[in-house]
């Protein structure tokens, strides 16, 4: 029998990502990422022909690599290196050789896409205002520790980047001829990089130029001429807007968005704008799905999302949209026709496509497989496995298939979830369950590997894990459910989901529950232990129990419980503490072990303090667990020891109470 996983596998595990296929269709680059023996992130390109099972790598080292893009003409591999500290651009033939730095900038260089003549590079960094292009890092960084901060502006912090500078990302343009950068943008403005125009005469980005940006959750779509630098505006300031990609001859932008008719909860349409009237289509109006990936996992965090891609023909285009807990490959006409190109019990996380030859390379997760590269023939949808980067380790350990299941709610609604069986499942025996509960809300557990609800399974717990409504997969009204009403039915959904678990699958011990869950899926631990003793433990993850406070410390406070709570400091306080699990926490009596990171802006480690704070003043069972240096994304790419003490904790929690 094999063995079951343990928490240091994560270093066994090979993640790959940024799948992009060779101009001529007959070679593949791609990421793998693992974690080295001195516990480092370390990523490499490797380069594989489709007819062939070997890769060859071709960056070595102990850097991370990231953003491999073919030229347009195939004779070169632009990608991102950190080994020079900050990520920079270098440059590979695909005839071999040495890579061959291209940019030295101070703040370092990301996101790189080809012009269509293959002779320039753009890109984004982050510069001061004012601040030169060239400029280069100094050769004694000014100590600024004891440096008071002053904060002028509403959105002052990011969970991402810590306290924000007045750096801002901008779009700049490295030319092969020249050998020399040239800055595009200005300004008090994030820039993000779209598409070049067919010609290589313009480029597109989207942005939020709002005069009073902090105040509005906004992105708008530009067209910029790369010569004269100017710029024009094709939206109209009340939408998020993304992803602007010209078509093939130049007449269209089709692009991703939203006018917020359901805030964060809004689905993500297919649009496509007439270049030449500036009149836009949506053309996913009457489909009712969120395009784009929002299944979560502890694998993979900030890859790149790509996003529309048109055919050769100007027709149609290829997305990719989450469904029922998948993520799949879809073709929509101009005539707003819907086919289905790759679908199954799988998550589709990376995806490039090749027009001309009717080809897409996919990266695609299963719940069984951490992730591989498919080729796929677009015409005939037949499928072709490139990659096997796990399977020495897929054939040392026991990884236990979960089972799909569906469940009713009070009202009648369907729960879609999975039921993992422990390791060395025996008919007839009685197992503690673990329920898992995910972030967002606004995502969605999907049929993609989870290191963690692997760990549990392993160590003899049954995992049950469910999308409750407000989660992404099942339509709009089901997405948008939840808003204003947390701790209302999404609460009851999870509660009805362990009831006819418990019934369905009699392995399940009734009498030794536990419960677990980060960010939103922390907030409904809180809430659950709150108003419930039906759990003999609980482990509470980055969590939310304050929503007055959650309002002013947290990165996204000020918006956030707007439109998720519907209610804010002036209009309602007393809706968002009726919400707040640390009203009602006298009535936790479940030992609840709080894990939080000190460097979470997301969710501010002050929200573990108050709770935990509460419960020892009461004398409750109760331990906090603070993680130095980690952020909201502690499970997903956070310090790996720190990972690894996190399951730990995990582990001796629920061994000590179930």
């Amino acid at each position: 029998m094999k063995r079951p996983i343990e928490i240091e596998d994560l270093k066994k595990i090979t993640t790959l990502n940024e799948p992009q296929l060779s101009p001529d269709g007959e070679a593949i680059a791609y990421i793998k990422q693992t974690i080295s023996e001195k516990d480092k992130y370390v990523s490499q390109l490797f380069v594989q022909k489709t007819g062939e099972k070997q890769a060859v790598q071709w960056t070595f080292g102990e850097e991370r690599v990231s953003y491999p893009r073919f030229s347009p003409d195939g004779k070169w591999i632009v990608f991102l290196s950190n080994r020079a500290e900050k990520p920079q651009l270098f440059l590979l033939s695909t005839h071999g050789g040495e890579a061959k730095q291209l940019t030295t900038l101070k703040n370092g260089a990301m996101q790189p896409s080809w012009s269509p003549d293959s002779q320039r590079i753009l890109f984004t960094t982050t510069l001061e205002p004012g601040e030169d292009l060239l400029s280069r890092p100094e050769e004694k960084p000014e100590d600024k520790e004891n440096e008071p901060l002053v904060v002028t502006r509403l959105k002052y912090k990011s969970d991402a980047s810590g306290f924000l500078d007045s750096k801002t990302k901008q779009l700049a343009c490295y030319s092969l001829e020249s050998d020399e950068a040239i800055l595009l943008t200005e300004g008090d403005y994030n820039h993000e990089p779209g598409s070049w125009s067919p010609d290589g005469t313009k480029v597109t980005f989207f942005a939020n130029k709002k005069e009073d940006q902090d105040y509005h959750i906004i992105s708008d779509l530009y067209v910029l001429d790369v010569e004269s630098k100017e710029e024009t505006l094709l939206t109209d300031g009340e939408g998020i807007y993304t992803f602007p990609v010209f078509s093939h001859d130049g007449a269209k932008i089709a692009y991703y968005g939203h006018r917020k008719e359901y805030s964060g909860a809004t689905h993500m349409k297919l649009w496509v704008m007439d270049m030449s009237t500036g009149e836009s289509t949506c053309l996913t109006k009457d489909w009712d799905v969120n395009l784009g990936d929002t299944a979560i996992g502890d694998l993979r965090s900030g890859h790149p999302s790509p996003g529309p891609v048109w055919d050769l023909g100007n027709q149609k285009l290829y997305v990719t949209a989450s469904v029922y807990g998948s993520t799949n490959l879809y073709s929509v006409t101009l005539d707003k026709e819907v086919s289905e190109l790759v679908t199954g019990h799988h998550h589709i996380y990376g995806y490039d496509i090749s027009p001309q030859h009717q080809k897409a390379v996919l990266a695609i997760s299963t719940s069984v497989n951490p992730g591989d590269a498919f080729l796929v023939d677009l015409s005939s949808g037949e499928q072709t496995q490139l990659t096997d980067v796990n399977r020495t380790f897929l054939d040392e350990v026991h990884i236990s298939a979960p089972e799909e299941v569906n469940f009713k709610a009070d009202d009648g609604w369907n729960i879609h979830g999975w039921v993992m069986k422990p390791y060395g499942f025996e008919e007839g025996k009685k197992y503690p369950a673990i329920l898992e509960i995910h972030g967002g809300p606004h995502a969605m557990y999907a049929n993609s590997f989870f290191h963690e609800m692997q760990f549990l399974a392993a160590k003899g717990y049954v995992v049950l894990y469910t999308n409750p409504r407000g989660g992404h997969g099942y339509g709009q009204a089901f997405v948008d459910a939840c808003r204003g009403d947390y701790g209302g039915k999404d609460y009851t959904d999870l509660m009805s989901a362990v009831d006819q678990a418990v019934e369905q699958f009699d392995y399940i011990e009734e009498d030794r529950l536990g419960v677990t869950g980060g960010s939103y899926g922390g907030f409904m631990t809180n809430w659950i232990v709150s108003h419930t003793d039906r759990f003999k433990a609980a482990a509470t993850l980055r969590s939310i129990s304050n929503w007055i406070s959650f309002y002013g410390v947290s990165d996204i406070g000020y918006f956030f419980t707007e439109w998720e709570i519907g209610a804010d400091l002036f209009t309602d306080p007393d809706k968002m503490w009726d919400h707040s699990p640390l009203k009602y926490v006298k009535d936790i009596n479940t030992p609840l072990l709080i894990l939080h990171g000190e460097r979470d802006f997301r969710c501010p480690v002050e929200q573990a303090e108050q709770l935990f704070v509460a419960l020892k003043h009461q004398k409750k069972e109760t331990r906090l667990v603070r993680f130095p240096n980690a952020n909201h994304e502690l499970s997903r790419s956070g310090p790996p020891k720190l990972r690894y003490a996190r399951l730990k904790e995990l582990e001796n929690w629920f061994n000590q109470y179930l």
